[in-house]
């Protein structure tokens, strides 16, 4: 996918995953100057877009998720201030339609999807704010859902795992400075998953 984002500047927070090392070369690949910010090492300046990394994978390390809403609202206000902006939260589907196995996960995921709506709503109309939720993706350490396996993908639409190259077109699309009137939206990438299970009884 093909966006123009030349002269525009991208910070990566989060948690680093081959979704978000990807993400941000496309970014990059797309014009912006796009940079992998370490929170531990302070805040970046404001960007024009930030892209927000939470764990994807329910059985994967937590993650702080509360401290990494508190610095996506941190830097939203700042580009709020300067006048304009994109934030990008990248997800999980389970945000969305939680996993009877992954609670935690799945109430981690909503709080996550909440944090960005409520930004959305008090950051309009100097920012928009939206999320990618994503489902069972191929190739990915830290998939969301169980790509390989069958158990998982049986509740699937689409029958198979997304790809990273299907996430990152979400990103982008979020990205792209024609997507002018979307905001405080979760925009899922699941394959169907989260259409309803579509196992036989």
């Amino acid at each position: 996918m093909r966006i123009d984002l030349d002269g525009r500047s991208a910070a990566i927070i989060g948690r680093e995953t081959a979704v978000i090392r990807a993400a941000a070369a496309a970014l990059a690949a797309n014009g912006a100057a796009t940079r992998h910010h370490d929170l531990a090492a302070g805040m970046p300046a404001p960007p024009d877009v930030l892209v927000v990394g939470h764990a994807l994978e329910p059985e994967a390390a937590p993650d702080d998720h509360r401290a990494l809403i508190s610095a996506t609202d941190r830097l939203g206000e700042a580009m709020a201030e300067r006048g304009s902006g994109r934030v990008i939260v990248l997800t999980t589907a389970m945000g969305l339609l939680p996993a009877r196995r992954h609670g935690a996960h799945a109430v981690a995921a909503a709080a996550v999807v909440a944090a960005m709506r409520g930004l959305a709503m008090r950051l309009g109309p100097s920012l928009q704010v939206n999320a990618v939720g994503a489902g069972a993706i191929a190739g990915e350490a830290e998939a969301s859902l169980a790509a390989g396996s069958e158990a998982m993908l049986s509740h699937v639409a689409l029958g198979q795992p997304g790809t990273i190259a299907d996430i990152v077109n979400a990103v982008l699309f979020l990205a792209d400075p024609m997507n002018s009137y979307m905001t405080g939206q979760l925009l899922v990438v699941d394959g169907g998953w989260s259409a309803g299970y579509g196992r036989n009884f």
